[in-house]
């Protein structure tokens, strides 16, 4: 099974952006001289696409796609009885300004929230990763925000084991309504996972889409508007995957 996470993972990071555009231009380059005409094409479309992502207007159209769930009113966490943070973000396994392992900027704002949900309410923390992700999670949680971590789960290779792993840690400690904390192009599958999976979910988006500069700069490419259009594409694709594999039951909690 994990070879085939494995392989379905490889699959997404050479097709989708930003290697999916990167190959297609290698591909102009090695045909420029046998076929000049589809050479032109796929140049032309590998460094178009790339242009059109970097850029806020384009990022920014993509995340709205995908970003169905409003910001969190505490209010609405009432009965909560656990914070739930995923991991997917990037980490190290050691960092040396703090000598040991970290969480790198996309999974600290995730941290940085969930601690921030942690101070008002009270709830006790889950967290859940893939082996290292999830102990530079714990470890960040609590040298940088001086929060104990309740349950881990470092045995989730993609959104699908983060809800089921979860669920079951925390049914066996009587939890049934969660507060999850993910980014907000991410929240739309991961609250279907979680809520197929049997448990009760408060979405608490991250990284929400927010008004920007509208000058000329939301026409120009930067590596933020990138990164955010890369993850607004990767579930504008896993969302029907998942629903596939749900109604299809290929896949079960």
């Amino acid at each position: 099974m994990l070879m085939l996470l494995r392989f379905k993972l490889m699959l997404k990071t050479v097709f989708l952006p930003p290697a999916g555009p990167l190959l297609l231009g290698f591909l102009g380059v090695l045909l420029i001289r046998r076929r000049p005409l589809l050479a032109r094409t796929c140049l032309i479309l590998s460094l178009g696409s790339l242009w059109l992502l970097s850029t806020p207007l384009v990022s920014d159209t993509l995340a709205g796609l995908v970003e169905h769930h409003a910001s969190l009113d505490l209010r609405n966490a009432a009965g909560a009885q656990a914070i739930v943070i995923l991991g997917g973000g990037g980490q190290r396994a050691f960092a040396p300004e703090y000598g040991g392992p970290a969480a790198e900027p996309l999974l600290l704002e995730r941290l940085s929230y969930g601690a921030y949900i942690a101070r008002k309410t009270g709830l006790p923390i889950l967290v859940t990763g893939f082996h290292t992700e999830a102990d530079a999670m714990r470890a960040t949680l609590l040298r940088n925000f001086d929060l104990g971590t309740r349950w881990v789960d470092d045995a989730a290779f993609d959104t699908f084991e983060n809800a089921r792993n979860s669920v079951r840690m925390l049914k066996a400690d009587g939890v049934n309504r969660i507060v999850l904390v993910t980014h907000a192009t991410h929240m739309g599958r991961s609250v279907h996972e979680f809520s197929a999976a049997g448990i009760e979910v408060v979405p608490a988006p991250v990284g929400m889409l927010a008004v920007r500069d509208s000058g000329i700069t939301y026409y120009l490419p930067n590596t933020n508007s990138l990164l955010r259009a890369c993850a607004a594409v990767n579930e504008l694709l896993g969302e029907p995957v998942r629903a596939f594999l749900a109604a299809t039951h290929l896949r079960r909690q």
